[in-house]
């Protein structure tokens, strides 16, 4: 699934951000991913989801 704005660059540093830290607890945690700003997380909101492991 493609989803707008996450090119392979931004994807490799979400999967290294959750390496790191975990899953994330809240669609707010991607803020913490560089390259991920407040408009793009507007834009993703509606089309992803975190749920408890």
């Amino acid at each position: 699934m493609a989803l707008p704005g996450i090119g392979p660059v931004l994807a490799q540093r979400i999967v290294a951000w959750r390496e790191e830290h975990g899953p994330f607890a809240s669609l707010d945690e991607l803020l913490e991913v560089p390259g991920i700003g407040k408009e793009l997380l507007a834009a993703l909101r509606p089309l992803v989801k975190v749920e408890p492991p």
